[in-house]
């Protein structure tokens, strides 16, 4: 591997991303703006917030503030966010050997995941094959079905994370577009 794990992941599948998405992943860079959390109704909104805590996501709903650091070295990828200049959601991405066999390992606090990659018209939608909490295995079954991608949109940057459980229906989502930080 160089130091651009995603394109090495990828091989002639980054071809496929935006170009801005290649630059984002080629390059790094910071994004901001505005997101909006929505947790679900009654017991799945209790799971949403005890969820969204544990991930450093802010308990609230509502539009927030982001900001999303995004780097990487040889090793990995890293995406460092911050809601409201307060709480702080910090993931390292880890890629296993290579599309489409492969996989990559996102560990956020004590959750890791298991995800492969689609790229569809220009984005990046990721799948979720499998989980740990601590360490100890989940059965997919008992996971919340996920929803996440991250898009280009009228050159801003569109991306959504959602999460819902049979018979309760939304869990937790946040989204929203941003925008690259351009200067300090």
């Amino acid at each position: 591997m160089t130091d651009q794990p995603v394109s090495d992941w990828l091989g002639a599948q980054f071809a496929l991303l935006h170009p801005q998405l290649q630059s984002l992943h080629r390059d790094g860079g910071v994004l901001h703006g505005a997101v909006d959390i929505v947790f679900g109704r009654s017991l799945a909104g209790v799971f949403g917030r005890r969820l969204a805590r544990r991930l450093g996501i802010p308990d609230a709903a509502g539009t927030h503030a982001l900001e999303v650091d995004i780097s990487h070295d040889g090793a990995a990828l890293y995406w460092d966010r911050r809601f409201d200049q307060g709480s702080r959601m910090a993931s390292v991405f880890r890629p296993v050997g290579h599309w489409p066999e492969g996989y990559w390992l996102e560990q956020t606090g004590p959750i890791e995941l298991r995800l492969s990659v689609d790229v569809l018209d220009g984005g990046w939608y990721w799948r979720l094959l499998g989980a740990k909490f601590r360490g100890i295995p989940l059965p997919l079954w008992l996971l919340p079905q996920s929803k996440a991608y991250k898009r280009i949109e009228n050159g801003s940057y569109r991306f959504h994370v959602g999460f819902s459980l049979p018979l309760f229906g939304l869990v937790l989502s946040y989204g929203g577009l941003l925008t690259a930080k351009i200067g300090d």
